[in-house]
This record gives structure tokens, C-alpha cells and sequence, in this order.
């Protein structure tokens, strides 16, 4: 069932304009792989070339060895799980399950057997003979995933399945479709703008801007070493300061705009003095009350108590603002006004070339 998807140098356009300028990129057999991106960045533009649903303009997709640039969608052995659910209002569960399987001209009884067998799979069993007007959103989606996987496709295409459903249905509903994937070890092409969902099930995701893949890599990868300042604020979210490198024989580190001084050893290709952009996410600051020692100097300007965790918003002295997420103490909350100090987790934090587009950590 599963099967590897290369694509290479893939193009597509509307008219003048180029959506997807050269795109190139390989989807491990049994993989989860999400594109993950910005509204108009493209993903979705490239799933439905991966459907059939849009023309190719330039480049190959292939499904395995055979190539698929003309191959009709029925063809293509996919299944598809549409934001809007996109399962027939009058068909009943039972029916709508069934649907891809009766095409495929099967024989009665094995479509019986598998549309029991996807429901069940599904935990929709129990409204075989509803419409889809009396299930609820969740339950809705779950229905067109059975529907999608009865078939047994060798690919599994989901464009932003779980943007219609409420906070907590998405958070269910995530969990159901990863296990899912797990169990049957289908290879999968997911869409979705929410960098907390593609954390979640993903395998490897492949962050999208203006239709340039900017990095591809596991969910810790991409968090922890960002290839550029755009996965740094897309990707979780990140304090971005300006800072400038010092070089002192082979001794390397940076240097923020208050001349607090953090040593770096593992910098590649910066020169003295070299300006820079430095990402720090919001749990590698840590911040203190005492007025002696290095860091940055700021002034809580309010604080969140979520249990696990505090957050504060900190205004520094050239007035930007920084986030910090600390671990709840037993202590009292830091009280707005109360001037702190910052510190960074040096092994942790990020640093790219001035326009943001390279990391400098190596």
C-alpha cells in the first residue's frame, strides 16, 4: 500500500502568475508528510497537482517508478479528505463509506465486508443508517476518512481536514487520523496552516512561503534549528533581536544592543562585527529579579498564570518587547512594573544573517 512520491522541478502557473516557481522534493513510503504554510503559499496549489486536480506546467510526479503527469485522478489510486467533508447528504454512512467501492465495480459482499470493516475502523458503526445532516462535525470527518481509506489508495491526500471543527474536536480528531496512519502505514500528503497540528502528526513537514519550500525536516528539527527567521516565527513563536558578532581569536559569540555578551561556539562563517538576527524562543530566556550580573534589562509589563507554566511579556530598555514562558514556582508572580534581567540559553537559541534568510548555527 505505501509508495514513495518524487517530485521534480515542478511548475505551476495561472496566466503571468507563478504559483509554484521549481519545486523539487522526495515523500518516504509510509510516510506522514505535511505541507505547512501561510494562506496563498502554495500548499494546497501542490496537493491538487498531486490529485490531478490541477494542470502541471512543468516538472514529474511520480507515484513509485510510474509517472502520473497524465494520469486521470480516477487513476491514480488516491484517496481525498476535503476541508468541507464533501460526503453526499443523501447517502447514509453506510452509503457514503461504500461509494468508492461500488465504483471499483467490487463484488457485494466484499463491499460489505469493507465498508464494515472502515467503520468500525473509524468508530462510526453505530450511525450506519444516518445522514450525514444528523452527525456532528467530527463525526462528519470521520465518515470521509472512512470513505477515503476503504478503497485501500496508495496515497492519502488531506487538504485541511480539521479547519472546520472547534478547538477540541481538532485536538481528537489529529489524534484519530495519526493513529490511523500508523496502524495502516499509508503514505500521506497533509495541508494545514497550523503549525500545532503539523507538529503533532507529522513525520516530516515541509514549511512553504510564496510556493519555495523554505526547510524540510522532523517537527523537532524545525523548531529547534530553524533554516531561516521565517521558519523561526512560523514554526512556534520566537523573540527576533538584533545583535552583532564578535570574533576574538577562535572564540566566537554575540553581542546584544545593551553590550550583554553571550559566547557561541557553534557559529559557522561570521566575521567581526558582522550584524545579525538572533531568534529566542520564549522558554530560552530566563528571567531574574536580581539587579546584579549580565543580561538583558527589561521591565515586566503583565504576566500569565496557565499552571505548568508563566508567561510574561517584558518590555526591554530600546523598547522591544520580549516573551518569556517560565516554569510556575511557588514564589509570586513577578509583579508588573518589577525591572528584571533576562539571561539566554546559549546552546538553544538561533542566529541568521542580517536579512534573515541563512542560519548561522551550525
Amino acid at each position: 500500500m505505501d509508495v514513495k512520491i518524487t517530485i521534480i522541478d515542478a511548475v505551476k502557473k495561472y496566466g503571468d502568475f507563478v504559483a509554484i516557481p521549481d519545486l523539487s522534493l522526495e515523500i518516504q513510503p509510509g510516510e506522514f508528510f505535511t505541507l505547512l504554510g501561510p494562506s496563498g503559499c502554495g500548499k494546497t496549489t501542490l496537493l491538487r497537482m498531486i490529485a490531478g486536480f490541477n494542470s502541471i506546467e512543468g516538472g514529474s510526479f511520480y507515484f513509485g517508478d510510474r509517472l502520473i503527469n497524465d494520469l486521470e485522478p480516477s487513476k491514480r489510486n488516491i484517496g481525498m479528505v476535503f476541508q468541507n467533508y464533501a460526503i453526499f447528504p443523501h447517502l447514509t454512512v453506510r452509503k457514503n463509506v461504500a461509494f468508492g467501492l461500488k465504483n471499483k465495480k467490487l463484488p457485494k459482499e466484499q463491499i460489505k465486508a469493507k465498508t464494515d470493516e472502515f467503520m468500525a475502523l473509524m468508530k462510526i458503526s453505530e450511525y450506519a443508517d444516518r445522514l450525514p445532516e444528523k452527525l456532528s462535525g467530527g463525526q462528519q470527518q470521520r465518515v470521509a476518512l472512512a470513505r477515503a481509506l476503504a478503497i485501500e489508495p496508495e496515497v492519502l491526500l488531506m487538504d485541511e481536514p480539521l479547519s472546520n471543527l472547534d478547538a477540541k474536536l481538532r485536538v481528537e480528531m489529529r489524534t484519530v487520523i495519526k493513529e490511523i496512519q500508523n496502524r495502516l502505514g499509508i503514505t500521506t500528503v497533509y495541508v494545514t496552516h497550523d503549525q500545532e497540528e503539523a507538529m503533532a502528526v507529522s513525520d516530516r513537514i515541509a514549511v512553504m512561503n510564496h510556493g519555495v519550500i523554505q526547510q524540510i525536516g522532523t517537527p523537532k528539527n524545525l523548531y529547534q534549528r530553524p533554516a531561516n527567521r521565517f521558519v523561526a516565527s512560523f514554526i512556534g513563536r520566537t523573540n527576533l533581536m538584533d545583535a552583532t558578532i564578535k570574533v576574538n581569536d577562535s572564540e566566537k559569540s554575540v553581542v546584544f544592543g545593551n553590550g550583554y555578551t553571550v559566547r557561541m561556539d557553534n557559529l559557522a562563517d561570521v566575521s567581526n562585527g558582522q550584524n545579525v538576527v538572533v531568534s529566542v524562543r520564549p522558554e530560552e530566556l530566563v528571567i531574574s529579579q536580581t539587579a546584579e550580573g549580565g543580561g538583558l534589562v527589561g521591565k515586566v509589563l503583565y504576566s500569565t498564570f496557565l499552571g505548568l507554566n508563566t508567561h510574561y511579556e517584558v518590555e526591554l530598555k530600546d523598547g522591544i518587547r520580549a516573551e518569556i514562558i517560565q516554569e510556575s514556582q511557588i514564589d509570586d508572580i513577578i509583579e508588573n512594573g518589577t525591572e528584571v534581567r533576562m539571561t539566554v540559553k546559549a546552546e538553544k537559541i538561533n542566529v541568521f544573517t542580517e536579512d534573515g534568510e541563512r542560519a548561522l548555527v551550525k
